[in-house]
């Protein structure tokens, strides 16, 4: 991808019935690093997250502790949501809640239309409903229950019993865009990924689809239907709408032109509505549809899908507490397929914190910097005449710039650290086979011992801007300490897709002394 094309990507919008967990998180930083990773590539780049605070699950939980749905959501926006993003180091662009003027009115706006060109007509419906998805269920998605559910139907994602709902509501006419939206997947094999969840939404659409109720006239807690204030527009059809109405749909449509379309990044549970209603609904008011939907796997604990209500929850916090956001924000990128379920255990993080990131990168740059200090008086010494192992070294880097980029362009962002990482093994096996502490004892070798430390410190330079993304904290003080900052400026101006350029590292330049990136963790006492 050119540097300069605009790129604009969404988290789902959050329920706040709750406090977040890691796998609220593990989303958020997901796109978090797609995002920071085409800014600093200089693409046009916008990132999209925030809370979804309609429908009748917020209402129901609102009662439940006493309070109304608008303070409700102010409170856990407030106390919950929006510290997770300081939590985990998140720099997005905007945050949108659906209680926002600018959101509710431009929905009444889209809803409007739709209404005029006839897409939208009354009826009633009866089916059953889960307040937890908020969704009328498919026949698919609806089990037998049992313990203390027996003999009832039940949600199969929230084990919860299903409610027989009927009322009189209004339809969007999603069955006449069934043939469209097949012809748009043949057509765009990209735009439902990974090819597990493309196919799966295929399979479902091929089945035919039904038109969708799209209000509710039972409660109140929502966007009025602007033609009917006795009904409120279903959650779902609300909240999709939040990605182009965040960016200007409605109202500012210059910045709409600019940001529009953009990439959404949802749990694999919410694919459906992303991948079907949502084209569904942009086909019918003539806009363009996304440019993809991703829909990354669960994390699991214990062999289940997180959920707080199953009391698997675990809160950001007892991770970053210890290891910190660098190390979380690595952790579930590199362990996990980013698109396959992957399993959070504590011994893993340990494991890979100590090897990975403490002693794989984080000794890496203290022992160069260290030998730079001690050998050149910590000037960034001149390269002599380049060796096939440094020439190798150079050209692993300039290989690993250029996978990382295509990986995450692909949203392959396991195997865009994968690639990274092939910098940090081969440069730890450079310094040991290079052996500068052995070089050092000749001054004849001075030469050599200056190609192979400034090979190693270019090396790390190329490393600190390529994990910028990932790994903010650890990278700023890895450029700091390599003088880079005062020579080539801020580590988030330098342009990423040039990281693998060879000889940037001005040589004379002066490092200074580098804290571990990492620290020993002590384990807890019993």
């Amino acid at each position: 991808m050119a540097s300069g094309n605009s790129f604009y990507i969404t988290t789902p919008i959050f329920y706040v019935n709750d406090a977040p967990h890691i796998g609220h998180a593990y989303t958020e930083v997901a796109a978090d690093v797609v995002a920071r990773w085409h800014r600093q590539a200089g693409d046009d780049t916008w990132s999209l997250t925030g809370t979804d605070e309609h429908g009748e699950k917020i209402l129901r939980t609102a009662t439940a502790n006493g309070t109304t749905p608008k303070k409700w959501a102010d409170k856990l926006v407030t106390e919950a949501w929006k510290p997770l993003l300081e939590t985990i180091n998140i720099a997005n662009d905007d945050f949108i809640r659906t209680t926002d003027e600018r959101h509710e009115s431009s929905v009444q706006l889209f809803l409007q239309r739709l209404y005029d060109d006839g897409y939208i007509y009354s009826g009633e419906y009866e089916a059953l409903y889960c307040v937890g998805c908020e969704e009328f269920k498919p026949q698919s998605e609806i089990v037998n229950g049992t313990g203390p559910f027996e003999g009832q139907k039940v949600c199969a994602i929230h084990s919860k019993p299903l409610e027989l709902l009927k009322e009189k509501n209004y339809f969007f006419r999603m069955s006449d865009f069934t043939e469209r939206l097949l012809a748009l997947y043949e057509e765009r094999p990209d735009f439902v990924q990974p090819e597990s969840a493309r196919n799966e939404v295929i399979q479902f659409v091929r089945q035919g689809l039904s038109d969708l109720s799209i209000s509710r006239s039972s409660f109140d807690w929502g966007v009025k239907v602007p033609w009917d204030d006795s009904h409120v527009v279903y959650v779902w059809f609300d909240a999709l709408l939040n990605y182009i109405t965040a960016v200007g749909y409605g109202q500012d449509e210059s910045n709409f032109d600019r940001r529009w379309p953009a990439t959404h990044i949802v749990g694999k549970d919410i694919l459906r509505f992303h991948a079907v209603i949502w084209p569904a609904m942009l086909m019918a008011a003539g806009l363009e549809v996304p440019k993809q939907v991703f829909g990354h796997g669960w994390l699991l604990v214990g062999g289940e899908k997180m959920s707080k209500s199953k009391l698997t929850g675990i809160a950001p916090t007892e991770i970053t507490d210890t290891f910190g956001s660098d190390a979380f924000r690595y952790y579930f990128l590199r362990a996990i397929a980013f698109g396959q379920d992957g399993s959070f255990s504590w011994e893993d993080l340990s494991a890979r914190y100590q090897a990975e990131l403490a002693n794989g990168f984080g000794n890496l740059a203290s022992r160069v910097i260290a030998m730079v200090t001690k050998y050149f008086d910590g000037v960034v010494p001149a390269p002599a005449e380049y060796t096939d192992v440094d020439l190798a070294i150079q050209a692993v880097v300039q290989k690993a710039a250029e996978d990382a980029d295509r990986s995450i362009n692909a949203l392959a962002i396991h195997d865009a650290l994968a690639s990274i990482w092939t910098i940090v093994d081969e440069l730890n096996g450079y310094i040991t086979d290079s052996e500068p502490w052995a070089l050092a004892k000749d001054p004849a070798n001075a030469a050599r011992l200056g190609t192979v430390l400034y090979t190693a410190l270019d090396g790390l330079r190329a490393l600190a801007v390529l994990l910028s993304p990932v790994l903010p904290q650890a990278t700023d003080k890895l450029w700091e300490a390599l003088g880079a900052a005062a020579t080539l400026g801020a580590l988030v101006d330098q342009p990423l897709r040039e990281a693998g350029r060879f000889e940037q590292l001005p040589e004379g330049s002066t490092v200074s002394a580098l804290q571990a990136l990492f620290p020993r963790i002590e384990p807890a006492v019993a």
